[in-house]
Parts: structure tokens; C-alpha cells; sequence
């Protein structure tokens, strides 16, 4: 038999993974530290399972039946191994429930379960991360008697009782302009509301519950008018009638996720709170959502990475090791040292959430929330499908073939600049939060961050960028078209400076231990440049669409 390549092997999720490491060592208390190891390394064993699982076994996709064999609408979906095991690795590993204890660490114990489980799960983590909001939304709202109905199941450590919540706000006008919603909520004869209308697009058709924009009947048209409504699905072991599916959508990637189109046809619901403002109530929801869509992006990151790295070392070409040859090897380098920029990025978002939410801020904290939020979900989002492009390259052909699992990483990346926001939509909202005094905060933080690195050109790379981006704003902001055509600039020069502050901190931090890689990866993470600002140029855009 001829030569026959030795595929490449993930190692171990956790215990292999140094920056999740070092950031739980640097941030958490020993105590909380040690309780929480159990529950990582746990998950990267689930994590390694399910990666052999996947390369050994054919995909499967979601399957929705709508007639029984007697023509009894029934709308039963069919879920994926990694889907019927959710319920259970989500309770037993607390992967949602963490978020929600009593203390300001919460999130980032959330959210590294939610790194190591994300793949593995076979983005069972997207409807988590909408129960998740549903339950952040429900807690903001006060709604006394829809918290006690839904938020024991939302956090629920016993598979049994657990549920999961949807997000219904998407129609057929699109995702971000919900203000032409046409979902029409009514009363009927003995005061209960219902929901009459199509959502186009709803992640979590399987769950139990579902937060869903909704035009009260006679209310004025606008976003202003709409309210948000909590609806449950089942009615014991079926779905309820007054909800149906009409298909599973058909998307480039995401194939296990069951995502479909629905009909409303009168499924009881119960307001959060006003019957207006609805999307002023989701906006609780957000940094939840969007800071899931970061962890889960750099967790992508992570995993296409690790696989390309071992196969530099398995992979002989031209008499040595594909890791042996400087150009491959400074490309992985590369990769890595974006990645380690994303990483703090997100996870300092992770942190942030969860000392704002229990009162542990620093007074400039929250603008910085408010800021790095829109920042980090759309550089990840970005830079996900980058590194997954290039790590398919780091395999040559074998990176092109399905059943090496190898595609999915860079077809699944693609949905992270879309979920919750797009870039764009994104690179607005990052505007709106400057408006305030995110620019300051941003500053404050930064100053905090490099204090104590040693990296002068980095320190000095990081408050010229800042410079820079405060110079656009006050060349740019008189004129909003013009400052909005170079949003998207901005916001990647921002998020770049506060990754690089951030790696420098942990470059500090590292060095007093004798880790001389961080610091390594802050050198390269400068060397490619922060400031991705641009000149509008509204005049030249006109001209090259017309």
C-alpha cells in the first residue's frame, strides 16, 4: 500500500489550551479557580469525544416531519446526537446556570464553559445563548409572576426540568429594521393576548419558551410601538397548535442548528412589561447574546488553529516538517497571535458583563460594556472567518474535503458576522456608544491595561491608534453620513487597540512567571498594525455604484 497521511489530532481542549489557563489563573480567586476545573476538563473530554464522533460518522442534518401517517399536523423535528445530549451536558456543567450566580466572576465561569462545550455542542450553544438573554431580559423586566413561571427552568441543573427560550424578532422585512414587525398581539374575549403573524427566522423552534416582538392591536406603527411578549411552545410532551413550522431553512452552514420559519395563528403570550418599547426591553438581551457570538467565534478560532498546528507537525513535505519550513511556520504564528488578541478581547468582555451586572465596576465600566461589546462581537466575527480560511490552506487540498470535518470550521464561521447584529449594523452601534463617553472610558481602561507592560513600541502603538481614531471622530463627526461610511474603520481600529492593551496586560502578567509568549504575541499583534481607519469617501462611493 502507497503512503497514506496521518490525519491531524485535536488535542485535549482544555488542558492543552494555555491562554484559557492563564487568564482563570490571573482572574479567579484559588478558590473559585479549583471549584471550577472539574466542569472545564469535563467538557474538553466531551469536547475530544465529540470531534472523533464527527470525523468517524456522517453529518446528519435536523429533520422536520409535519403530518403524521394519518394527516395530523405534528411538526416534529428530528435532532442530531449532539442536540439530544444538550439538555444534559448543559445542566450537569452548569454551562448556563453559572452565568446567573451571585457574584461578579459569574460570566467568566460562564463563558469558559461556553468556550469548550461551543463546538462540541454542535451549536446547541445558540439557543442556549437566547435562554440565556430570555433570562436576562425576564430578571431586567420585574415581571414577578413570568420570573418565577420561567426562570427556574431557564436555569435549571436537572435536565428534566430544563428549558430552553427562542428569540422571536425576525420577519420577512429583515433582522435589524424591526420596526415594519407585523406580528399583531390581540386579546380575545377573556383578556388573554395572542400572537398572529410570521417570524422568518427562529433558531430555537425546539425550545420550551420564546421572547417575541409583537404589535399590540391599534398601537401606532414605528419600533416605539411594538412590545415584547413571553410565549411558551408546548403543551405538555406536544406543540401547541397555534404554532407552525413551515420548513427548516437551508443555510450554507449551521446545519445541525433546526432553524425555521413559523406561523402564528393566536399562540397565547404574556407582556414582559409595557405594552411599547418592546425593543428597548431586548437591548438587555444584547450584551448577553453578542458576548455568546464572541466566545463562540474565538472558540472556532481555537479549534481550526490546534488542528493546523498538529498538522504542521505530521505533515512532511520537501524532506521536513511543514512546521519546519519559515514561511508556514510564520503564517501559524500569525493565526495565533490574531487569535490571542480575540481571546482577551472576548473574555474581557465575559469578565466586564458579569462585575457590571453584580455592582463590581469601576465607575467608567460601564461605557466600556456598552463599547466593547458591538467592538468585540464584530472583530471576532470578522476574524473568525479569516483564520478559518487560512487554517483550511494550512491542510492544501485535504482543507477542501468534507468528510476530513475541516470545511464546517470555515461554512460555520461565516454566521458570526450575522448573528446579532452585523458588522455594519455593528460599526453604527459603536458610534452611538461613543456619543457618550465610550472614547474615554476606552482610554481609562487602556491606561490601566498597559501600566506595567515593558513594551514601549506597543504602549506607544496602542495611544497613537487612540489618537488617531480621536482626531477621525472630530474630522468626521460633523457630518453623520460621513462619519457613518467609516464606522466599520473605526470600530476595527478600536477593537484592535483594546486587544493589544489587553494582551499587554497579560504579557505583565505573564512575564513575572517567566511566560515569555504572551509577550511574543503582543509583539506580533502590533506588528500587524492597529489602525484600520479610513477617509469616507461618500463622493467616491456614489460614483463606483452608480
Amino acid at each position: 500500500m502507497g503512503f497514506l497521511q496521518a490525519a491531524p489530532q485535536l488535542p485535549h481542549p482544555y488542558r492543552s489550551d494555555r491562554l484559557l489557563h492563564a487568564l482563570l489563573d490571573r482572574v479567579l480567586p484559588a478558590a473559585r479557580r479549583a471549584a471550577l476545573d472539574a466542569d472545564l476538563d469535563a467538557l474538553g473530554d466531551h469536547a475530544l469525544t465529540a470531534w472523533h464522533r464527527a470525523t468517524a460518522a456522517t453529518r446528519r442534518k435536523p429533520v422536520l416531519t409535519q403530518w403524521d401517517a394519518w394527516g395530523r399536523r405534528v411538526d416534529r423535528i428530528e435532532l442530531t446526537t449532539a442536540w439530544q445530549e444538550g439538555p444534559g451536558v448543559t445542566t450537569r456543567h452548569a454551562v448556563l446556570a453559572s452565568g446567573h450566580e451571585a457574584h461578579e466572576h459569574a460570566r467568566l465561569e460562564e463563558f469558559a464553559r461556553v468556550y469548550l462545550y461551543h463546538l462540541a455542542s454542535e451549536f446547541y450553544t445558540c439557543p442556549l445563548a437566547m435562554t440565556d438573554g430570555a433570562a436576562t431580559a425576564l430578571k431586567a423586566s420585574g415581571n414577578r409572576s413570568l420570573i418565577e413561571r420561567a426562570l427556574p427552568h431557564f436555569l435549571s441543573r436537572d435536565p428534566a426540568s430544563f428549558w430552553l427560550s427562542g428569540q422571536w424578532m425576525t420577519e420577512t422585512h429583515g433582522g435589524s429594521d424591526v420596526g415594519h414587525t407585523e406580528t399583531v398581539a390581540r386579546r380575545d374575549v377573556d383578556g388573554q393576548w395572542r400572537l398572529y403573524g410570521r417570524k422568518w427566522f427562529s433558531s430555537a423552534v425546539v425550545g420550551e419558551a420564546a421572547l417575541a416582538l409583537a404589535r399590540p392591536e391599534g398601537a401606532d406603527d414605528g419600533a416605539g410601538a411594538l412590545a415584547l411578549f413571553y410565549v411558551e411552545t408546548m403543551d405538555g410532551t406536544e406543540r401547541k397548535p397555534e404554532l407552525a413550522i413551515d420548513r427548516l431553512k437551508d443555510k450554507l452552514g449551521t446545519h445541525e442548528l433546526p432553524t425555521a420559519e413559523i406561523h402564528l395563528d393566536g399562540l397565547p403570550a404574556w407582556p414582559l412589561g409595557e405594552l411599547a418599547h418592546g425593543v428597548r426591553q431586548v437591548a438587555p438581551m444584547l450584551n448577553v447574546t453578542r458576548s455568546w457570538n464572541a466566545v463562540c467565534a474565538v472558540a472556532s478560532m481555537a479549534r481550526a488553529i490546534a488542528l493546523a498546528r498538529d498538522y504542521a507537525t505530521r505533515r512532511q513535505v520537501f524532506g521536513r516538517p511543514l512546521v519546519e519550513h519559515p514561511l508556514h511556520a510564520r503564517t501559524l504564528a500569525d493565526l495565533q497571535a490574531e487569535f490571542e488578541g480575540a481571546f482577551a478581547l472576548a473574555f474581557e468582555v465575559a469578565h466586564l458583563l458579569g462585575r457590571v451586572e453584580h455592582g463590581a465596576a469601576a465607575p467608567h465600566e460601564a461605557a466600556l460594556l456598552r463599547l466593547l461589546t458591538p467592538l468585540a462581537k464584530l472583530w471576532t466575527g470578522k476574524l473568525a472567518v479569516a483564520v478559518c480560511s487560512e487554517a483550511l490552506e494550512c491542510f492544501g487540498g485535504a482543507g477542501y474535503i468534507e468528510d476530513t470535518g475541516l470545511p464546517q470550521l470555515l461554512r460555520d464561521a461565516q454566521v458570526y458576522a450575522i448573528w446579532e447584529g452585523t458588522t455594519n449594523v455593528l460599526s453604527l452601534d459603536s458610534l452611538r456608544a461613543l456619543a457618550g463617553d465610550g472614547l474615554g472610558a476606552l482610554r481609562t481602561a487602556a491606561a490601566v491595561w498597559l501600566d506595567g507592560n515593558d513594551d514601549m513600541h506597543a504602549a506607544g502603538a496602542v495611544r497613537q491608534a487612540l489618537d488617531a481614531a480621536a482626531r477621525w471622530l472630530d474630522r468626521h463627526g460633523a457630518v453623520r453620513a460621513t462619519q457613518e461610511a467609516g464606522a466599520r474603520g473605526l470600530a476595527l481600529t478600536l477593537a484592535r487597540c483594546a486587544a493589544a492593551a489587553l494582551l499587554a496586560r497579560q504579557a505583565a502578567w505573564a512575564a513575572t512567571r517567566g511566560d515569555r509568549r504572551p509577550a511574543a504575541a503582543l509583539r506580533r499583534f502590533v506588528e500587524h498594525g492597529l489602525d484600520r481607519l479610513v477617509a469616507p469617501g461618500t463622493d467616491d462611493t456614489g460614483l463606483l455604484l452608480g
